[in-house]
């Protein structure tokens, strides 16, 4: 596993919703994050079909666009979500990984700005997508 990837990942795990939900870094890139988020019954909102509650697909959503900003080439010193705005197009199909893939598109001085997109495995359409803002704390120099 890459060293940034291994990074992010004890990030991730050292919260506990994110452990909780069982997030995942897929891949990091300038910018760019994945990841994903196995099945887990423990999660489902509608018990009648199996779907996955919204509020998990957006915290993995919130979790990616965040870890997106920390991989930015402004090099933040840390992040918080001002506002996430999500349309949902489908249900996820139960039984399968969601994946997010977010991209820190602009950044001003003091706020970032992220597009994010969430699949399944019937990666023929999307589950939802999204566009968020986030504060943008710099290091000191």
């Amino acid at each position: 596993m890459p060293e940034a990837i291994r990074l992010a990942q004890s990030f991730i795990e050292a919260l506990p919703h994110s452990r909780a939900l069982g997030m995942t870094v897929e891949a990091l890139g300038e910018g760019r994050a994945d990841l994903s988020m196995p099945y887990d019954a423990r999660l489902v909102g509608d018990p009648a079909t199996g779907v996955i509650h919204g509020g998990a697909i957006s915290a993995l959503m919130d979790t990616a666009s965040g870890a997106a900003v920390m991989c930015h080439a402004s090099a933040p010193a840390s992040t918080a979500t001002l506002d996430l705005r999500i349309d949902y197009f489908r249900s996820a199909t139960p039984g399968q990984r969601i994946v997010a893939r977010a991209e820190c598109y602009h950044v001003t001085r003091s706020v970032a700005f992220v597009r994010v997109t969430a699949w399944d495995e019937d990666a023929a359409r999307p589950v939802a997508a999204a566009t968020g803002a986030f504060t943008l704390e710099r290091r000191a120099p």
